[in-house]
This record gives C-alpha cells, sequence and structure tokens, in this order.
C-alpha cells in the first residue's frame, strides 16, 4: 500500500497547500496577471469642481465690477478702513497691480491661453485641491479677459476695471485675488508632490 501511495502520489490536504496561500504578493502588493499590475482606482474626475469654481469667481468679478463703475467711477474714494483700505476705481490697461502697461494685448493673449490650457488639463483633473486651484485661476483669468475684450479703449486693449485699494500698495480686483490665490495653492500642491491626475510623487 504504501509502494503504491509513493508510485500514484496522495492528493493535496489542505495543510499542503497553506505555504502557497502565504506567497507574498508581487511588487507593490498589488496583483498581477500576466505581468500587468492592477493600477489603483483615482476616483472621479473633479471637472465639475473646476467649473463651478471658476463660475462663481467670475460673476463675484463681473458683478463687482459692474457695480463700483456705475456707483462709484468719477466719484470720491470710500474709505472702508479709514486711510488703511479703500475702494477707488481706476481703469488698468497693464497687468496684475498694474505691472507692464505696454503690453495690454500680450497679456490678453496669454490670458486666453492660459484658459484653453486648464480647459485642456481639465481632462485627467482628479484631484479636488487643483480643481479648486485651476478654478480660481480659471474664473480670475476670465474675469479680466473680459475687460480686455468689451472695455475702453477697444476690443484686446480694453483697460481693466481695478477699485480695492489698499494702504501703500496697488489697485486690484476680485479676478488678481482669484488669480494669486491659485497661484499659491499651485505652489504649495507642487511642493507636496501632488499632481492634477491625483497621484503623489516624492523627488
Amino acid at each position: 500500500m504504501a509502494e503504491a501511495e509513493r508510485i500514484i502520489g496522495m492528493p493535496e490536504t489542505p495543510e499542503a497547500r497553506e505555504p502557497d496561500r502565504a506567497e507574498p504578493p508581487g511588487p507593490g502588493g498589488d496583483e498581477q496577471k500576466g505581468g500587468a499590475t492592477a493600477a489603483a482606482p483615482r476616483g472621479p474626475r473633479r471637472v465639475a469642481v473646476l467649473f463651478t469654481v471658476a463660475v462663481v469667481a467670475y460673476l463675484l468679478d463681473l458683478g463687482s465690477k459692474l457695480l463700483v463703475v456705475a456707483k462709484l467711477e468719477h466719484h470720491a474714494p470710500i474709505q472702508v478702513l479709514g486711510d488703511w483700505f479703500e475702494l477707488r476705481v481706476i481703469r488698468n490697461a497693464g497687468a496684475a497691480f498694474g505691472f507692464g502697461e505696454a503690453f495690454t494685448i500680450i497679456f490678453t493673449v496669454i490670458a486666453a491661453s492660459v484658459i484653453v490650457v486648464i480647459a485642456r488639463l481639465a481632462r485627467k483633473l482628479y484631484s479636488l485641491p487643483w480643481a479648486l486651484a485651476l478654478g480660481l485661476l480659471l474664473g480670475g483669468a476670465l474675469g479680466n479677459l473680459t475687460d480686455r475684450i468689451f472695455r475702453a479703449p477697444g476690443v484686446l486693449e480694453g483697460a481693466v476695471v481695478d477699485f480695492l485699494a489698499p494702504k501703500n500698495f496697488a489697485v486690484f480686483n476680485l479676478a488678481d485675488s482669484a488669480i494669486v490665490c491659485g497661484g499659491i495653492l499651485i505652489v504649495i500642491l507642487s511642493f507636496r508632490g501632488l499632481d492634477p491626475d491625483g497621484t503623489v510623487h516624492k523627488d
């Protein structure tokens, strides 16, 4: 009997198969099939968040400009915090905070290019913080681009309406604020190694 068992072999018992189940997974801990590592899901895309933030930022900027032009332009500044902060309407042909007034058309083209880049990047956007940052950039760029196109002195050369005037600082608007906040957030995310597609890398 023992000789017959040796020749035909005994079926595997659960105890005999235990080491096979205890084998560690492949590199990275992911299940491998045919040599390909299964990718972890990245969750839903954040395109809706991006455009929602952009629309809110754009409407706030547009509404504030229409209001101050109708109520404050050609009037004395309104002091909000004494001499430290006031509302004073100016027309700015340059970039944010009055920089580069001789390059209005160039800044208009740059703003339009930023909008196109953000729209293309939205296709692979899975990170909520990046959606917030890009939404602020998009809303701010659209706000100032609207002024460039529709305000005097002409199409692509229009002067942006600025009205927020802190003491000893340049006059700016809500679109400028959105652009700056979005840019700061992007810098922070980049330093933390978070990409727009939701992946995290360490240099």
